[in-house]
């Protein structure tokens, strides 16, 4: 492996580290201040269009087969056995992705509701897992209409995350905290700002994802973002098309 390729692996397990941390950070059913309000202008969210005729159907079909690759894997130690590894397990997390790196690159070809780049589960008091829903991907160039074929961006809300100023050399401190300048709870936002304070503007670190939660009634939680226990904690190392640039 070449140095330069090396780095960019560091690199990128850096950037999803701090997304875990800051979901594992996020305020419970409180206002957002500092760090996380800034998160907000490093989200990027598709509008909801207006439905339209066989969107609901399309929707619901692909939360049934959402269910259906779900089934198999209510004990966790079938996706273990089958190829998810657990992103970052050590680290207490509301939500942990368990990811097959062989799906995720396929859906940068294709979209098959039946195989998700990631099974998202909850940790139990006992160690265990539950399974709570599927995490689905697209690489960072896809159009708005490509995601709008997969799922209807009437239905899902895909986003991705951007504006992501990498720290200079010694400033590793100003990632965290109410005061945050730098990553993803930092106030920088813009390529000017960033690079005034010495640091690396990246637009997009990551591709497009959406979460499915079938096991929910409510339609809304079901399309949901937030898994009301911490924002988008997701495994980003899987992430097809991460644009470095």
């Amino acid at each position: 492996m070449s140095p330069r390729s090396l780095r960019s692996i560091l690199f990128l397990s850096l950037i999803a580290g701090l997304v875990v941390i800051a979901a594992a950070s996020a305020p419970r059913g409180g206002g957002q201040t500092g760090g996380m309000a800034h998160m907000m202008g490093h989200m990027y969210l598709t509008a909801l269009r207006p439905l339209q005729p066989g969107d609901r159907e399309k929707a619901d079909a692909i939360v049934a087969d959402a269910k259906i690759a779900m089934e198999p894997y209510k004990d966790y130690h079938r996706a273990l056995a089958d190829g998810y590894r657990i992103f970052l397990p050590n680290i207490p997390q509301p939500q942990y992705h368990f990811t097959n790196y062989a799906n995720g690159r396929e859906e940068t070809q294709r979209f098959d509701p039946l195989k998700p780049t990631s099974l998202l589960y909850k940790k139990n008091a006992d160690g265990g897992y539950t399974l709570m829903g599927v995490m689905y991907t697209d690489r960072v160039t896809a159009s708005e209409e490509e995601l709008n074929e997969r799922i209807p961006l009437s239905i899902a809300r895909w986003h991705q995350h951007v504006n992501f100023c990498k720290a200079p050399f010694g400033h590793w401190s100003e990632y965290f905290g109410p005061e945050a300048k730098f990553g993803l709870m930092g106030s920088i936002t813009t390529r000017e700002d960033c690079e005034a304070a010495g640091g690396v503007f990246i637009p997009h670190v990551l591709g497009w994802m959406v979460h499915v939660y079938p096991y929910e009634t409510d339609p809304a939680k079901v399309w949901s973002i937030d898994d009301d226990a911490g924002h988008d904690n997701m495994d980003h190392s899987a992430m097809p098309g991460m644009k470095m640039n």
